[in-house]
């Protein structure tokens, strides 16, 4: 039997829908459908090597049977955007201990078409809606703008931070011909969009899109005879906790605790520092986490996030590039974006990305999910 974090499992397939951005003929079931297929050519297997999935909504039951595929073991864990990175953590488990061989995880998500959209079972007899809701936080960008304010005050921060995110990550999209937003913009630019929720203009909140992404994960031993054997992506390290399903009874309201308990337990297993990461992802539906995030995870100091972004590190040729797709905020963002998060890791750990890194050898992968409730993080190596 091997262990979860030893370079046993590698990613073999990752692949997403043929577009995303605009795909009103396709249901999230399509979605789904056509990513799992990519991702499986990538691979270079075919739907009876299958026989492990997970995925979100719709049910994996109900995903399966459309799929043409009867797993023997499921994995159907719900925590948001970060679901997928919970299940490539519950897949390398499940193929370390010989109870599959080959997992297959599938997103698909008509987020912007609405076509088979998924229900988030946040309704009225929720504790969300009956505490939350009541009092008008009814939409992500609600719940989280009133603790940025916090987040930015107690760090002696401004807007001004949350406009060099989206600036930092455009140059990203800029280089990437699939991104939805390209064009470089500027801090004042940002500032001066359309309002939403305040501190938030439109363009700090995250793109509103259709798509589906895919991978498939077997053991190392088993990639060596595979398509993608002289790209091998190894899973070194992982992390997933939950916390408050309310804003409003967070621990405090200037910290993800979850991000950062999560990511303890990613570099505790991987036995890594954040100085070992080449190549960092961060869950960005709005421009604050990012920030958020840099510092949770150890990445920098508390009220040093905004500065080290300002002063270029995370963009093309900075010391640690962050969201190199462009991220939700420009690339695309389907409702629950943890997926291309994880595809976008892959592809810079193989040398394949739209605005490739150099010598990328360590990424590490960082989502949340329901706002604050959730979160999960990865590791992933291109080193056997």
């Amino acid at each position: 039997m091997t262990g979860l974090h030893d370079r046993s499992v590698a990613i073999v397939g990752a692949a997403e829908t043929d577009n995303v951005g605009a795909l009103p003929t396709y249901s999230a079931l399509a979605l789904g459908q056509e990513a799992a297929r990519n991702a499986l050519s990538d691979a270079g297997l075919d739907w009876a090597d299958v026989d492990g999935f997970a995925t979100t909504n719709p049910q994996p039951w109900e995903a399966a049977y459309y799929l043409g595929i009867q797993p023997g073991w499921v994995d159907g864990t719900m925590i948001g955007g970060c679901s997928y990175l919970a299940h490539v953590r519950h897949a390398a488990a499940a193929i370390a201990s010989g109870a599959a061989t080959t997992v297959l995880i599938v997103h698909g998500e008509s987020g912007r078409s609405q076509v088979g959209a998924p229900s988030y079972g946040t309704g009225a007899s929720s504790p969300v809606g009956q505490f939350e809701y009541t009092q008008g936080l009814v939409m992500p960008n609600l719940v989280l703008a009133l603790p940025v304010l916090r987040f930015l005050r107690d760090r002696g921060m401004s807007r001004r931070d949350l406009a060099e995110v989206v600036v930092a990550q455009r140059e990203w999209a800029h280089l990437n011909p699939r991104a939805f937003k390209r064009d470089l913009t500027t801090v004042d630019q940002v500032l001066g969009a359309r309002p939403n929720a305040y501190p938030f203009t439109s363009d700090m909140c995250c793109l509103v899109t259709d798509g589906g992404g895919a991978l498939v994960l077997t053991s190392t031993e088993r990639a060596r005879d595979l398509r993608r054997a002289s790209t091998p992506v190894v899973v070194i390290g992982s992390g997933e906790r939950t916390d408050s399903a309310l804003a409003s009874q967070m621990p405090s309201a200037d910290e993800m605790h979850a991000v950062s308990l999560s990511g303890q337990d990613a570099f505790r297993t991987s036995g890594m520092t954040p100085t070992d990461v080449d190549h960092l992802m961060i869950y960005d539906a709005f421009a604050s986490i990012p920030l958020y995030g840099l510092e949770n995870l150890g990445f920098v100091g508390r009220g040093e996030s905004g500065s080290f972004i300002t002063e270029g590190h995370t963009r093309p040729g900075g010391s640690l590039p962050l969201n190199t797709n462009g991220g939700g905020l420009n690339y695309t963002h389907t409702g629950m974006y943890g997926m291309f998060a994880i595809i976008e890791a892959v592809r810079q750990l193989r040398g394949e990305a739209a605005a490739q890194v150099a010598d990328a050898h360590t990424s590490f992968v960082q989502g949340i999910g329901m706002m604050y409730a959730a979160a999960a993080s990865l590791v992933l190596s291109n080193e056997l």
